[in-house]
């Protein structure tokens, strides 16, 4: 079986059309359409419904796909373990992570990682809501959030604790809140449709209502908003950290409660053959976060 003929019809899946493949594999559109054509007729089955602008997967197709992908990526690693090591990961790194965790944690080690690794090309997919990484074609994620049962591999990096945060401003007009009834009596700032914050009390889960006269669909909003003197919101340590040194945000030190903490998860599509790359980053990343 061709690899190259494999890799077309992953990469066709992964961006939705056979053009979009070819500019990724840098290869003519035409050849991308003999390349996927030469696989159907070896495999003597459809793989996608192909149109002018776009390919849907078929039922073979879909049941083809995984086994595809794991065909890569054995070449890949079989490429990986014959290279000599000074020549370190090479490929497209294509990672996701939250926009505040991508600009504040990933961006401060990404210059050392890439210097390090000059063949290896990243691309950062900043989004603040869940990503099909499968579909997406997206070698690792980065998630801070409880982990749903998944097929998905996980590895925990880190602890991400988690605090109240206000305004300085704030605090002059409204006060401090000092225990966890308290924030009945504040304006809270929450992700849109959020009616309950998790608490951990002395180990035990709490949840407890909150009013809201400002949500927002991104953490950014929210601590721009707090910095605004808007409200109280959770942030994490590592979030808030620059604000709080230079005296823009506090720290709420309720006395009975702390809001529930997160970790900050690798999600990787499969962990069987872990490339050079995804590793080398993985790594990078849990040292960078281990000196912070």
């Amino acid at each position: 079986m061709n690899l190259t003929d494999v890799a077309v019809f992953v990469e066709a899946v992964s961006a939705g059309s056979l053009a979009a493949a070819a500019r990724k594999l840098e290869i003519a559109a035409m050849a991308a359409t003999r390349r996927l054509a030469a696989l159907e007729s070896e495999l003597a089955v459809r793989l996608v419904h192909r149109t002018t602008r776009a390919l849907a997967l078929t039922a073979e197709g879909e049941a083809f796909l995984p086994y595809a992908q794991a065909l890569l990526e054995e070449a890949a690693n079989g490429r990986a373990a014959i290279r000599p090591p000074e020549t370190g990961a090479s490929g497209l790194l294509r990672v996701t992570s939250s926009v505040p965790f991508g600009r504040k944690v990933v961006m401060a080690m990404l210059p050392a990682f890439m210097h390090a690794n000059p063949l290896v090309r990243v691309d950062l997919l900043q989004v603040d809501t869940m990503v099909d990484i499968v579909s997406q074609g997206i070698d690792l994620a980065i998630r801070i959030a409880p982990l749903r049962d998944s097929t998905l591999v996980a590895r925990k990096l880190a602890d991400s604790p988690r605090r109240l945060y206000v305004a300085p401003a704030y605090v002059a007009a409204h006060g401090m809140p000092r225990q966890l009834n308290d924030l009945t009596r504040h304006e809270c700032l929450a992700i849109s449709g959020t009616s309950h914050w998790a608490f951990d009390c002395g180990g035990r889960g709490v949840r407890q209502k909150i009013a809201c006269r400002f949500t927002a669909n991104s953490i950014e909003a929210l601590h721009q908003a707090c910095l605004d003197g808007l409200g109280v919101t959770i942030l994490a340590d590592w979030n808030a950290a620059e604000d709080v040194a230079a005296g823009r945000l506090l720290a709420v030190p309720l006395i009975d409660a702390q809001p529930e903490g997160l970790g900050i998860w690798a999600v990787y599509p499969s962990a069987r053959l872990l490339l050079p790359k995804v590793r080398l980053f993985v790594e990078a990343l849990k040292t960078h976060l281990d000196a912070a």
